[in-house]
């Protein structure tokens, strides 16, 4: 276990080396999977026509046992393969102009949305965000339901910098790290103005939303938290719970739902029950916003954060609660970005 941690922090620090890096600087937008990389996901192929939001393409999940022993990888798969540069999508939704998809960075199979944190606010007009993460791309890889439900997601932005460093080392880099963490200030901040942005937030622990509720509005000087409900333990699973969230949300004015549950609970239940509520422009899956805009919880201090060590401040928080997704689950995860590179160096036979 501490052999893995040390591995882990090594591989961190040599991708803070700029001569390094230097190596191996290409542009994100010629990254196409190579014919050896490890599927998980592929783009969700969504394609609308003028003024409706009904996706059009069908999708599936099929398994792929990879040579040799290990588990099988995840492959999604679409009628129409879909294509690694931007797409403008074109009509209006509720007085919004649709989503407009980035150009895509493949990492170990999850294509990453390659946007700047001002791309990212100014295109978010409509659909479903995902903030993948080492956590989630180890879950995809057991998991077949978890990767029918990430297919839901319109936009997959990199939540963390251990992404970012593998996306350097691998040529492959990604403009930015925008975390959920990040992505609700922000998104909250840059529609301050905004009158037409109303969103309702769930999760936390009891009052902790309604909480962080105030802290927002004060701090953009509006009501821009319309609602909000910190559901009970185990919500998910009572489908008379989720029908009185789901009326609660419908009678809101709210457009925006911001969802913090933890993954994979909280995007699951944006899967299930998104059709349900026709009125939401936009879903947000964001994890532990709530607790940090609540103050219930302490956020890593940037420069932590900056290094990749966020992982390691909350695991000193919440060791019991964290301990096997970092210590365990997760570390495969080097090894895995290794064996990647190990594949490009690899001369392709004529």
């Amino acid at each position: 276990m501490q052999l893995g941690i040390s591995i882990l922090i090594i591989f961190i620090l040599t991708f803070e080396s700029s001569h390094f890096l230097n190596m191996t600087n290409t542009h994100a937008d010629s990254a196409l999977p190579s014919e050896n990389a490890l599927p998980l996901m592929a783009s969700s192929g969504r394609h609308y026509s003028a003024m409706e939001a009904t996706p059009k393409a069908s999708r599936s999940v099929g398994v792929r046992q990879s040579p040799g022993k290990g588990a099988p990888s995840m492959v999604l798969t679409s009628e129409k393969p879909s294509a690694s540069v931007s797409v403008e999508l074109h009509g209006l939704a509720n007085g919004l102009p649709l989503l407009e998809t980035s150009p895509k960075v493949d990492i170990l199979g999850m294509d990453f949305d390659n946007f700047s944190k001002q791309e990212l606010l100014s295109k978010l007009r409509k659909g479903v965000v995902f903030t993948p993460n080492v956590d989630h791309l180890m879950k995809l890889r057991r998991d077949p339901e978890f990767v029918s439900v990430y297919q839901q997601a319109d936009f997959k932005i990199c939540d963390s910098q251990i992404v970012m460093y593998a996306s350097k080392f691998l040529g492959k880099p990604l403009k930015a790290k925008l975390s959920g963490a990040d992505l609700f200030p922000w998104f909250c901040d840059y529609h301050k103005h905004n009158e037409d942005i109303k969103i309702f937030l769930l999760g936390g622990m009891e009052g902790v939303a309604r909480e962080a509720q105030r802290r927002i509005n004060d701090r953009t000087g509006r009501e821009i938290v319309v609602d909000e409900y910190s559901p009970p333990y185990g919500f998910e699973k009572d489908p008379e719970e989720c029908a009185n969230i789901i009326s609660m949300i419908a009678r809101s004015p709210a457009n925006v739902l911001v969802v913090c549950l933890g993954a994979p609970k909280q995007e699951r239940w944006i899967a299930n029950y998104r059709d349900a509520l026709p009125d939401i422009d936009i879903f947000m899956a964001v994890g532990a916003a709530v607790d940090f805009e609540a103050g219930y919880k302490p956020r890593a201090p940037h420069y932590v954060s900056e290094l990749g060590l966020e992982w390691l401040y909350r695991l000193m928080c919440e060791p019991k609660r964290l301990w096997r997704r970092y210590l365990v689950e997760g570390m495969p995860f080097v090894g895995l970005v290794l064996a990647e590179k190990v594949r490009q160096l690899k001369p392709h036979k004529g």
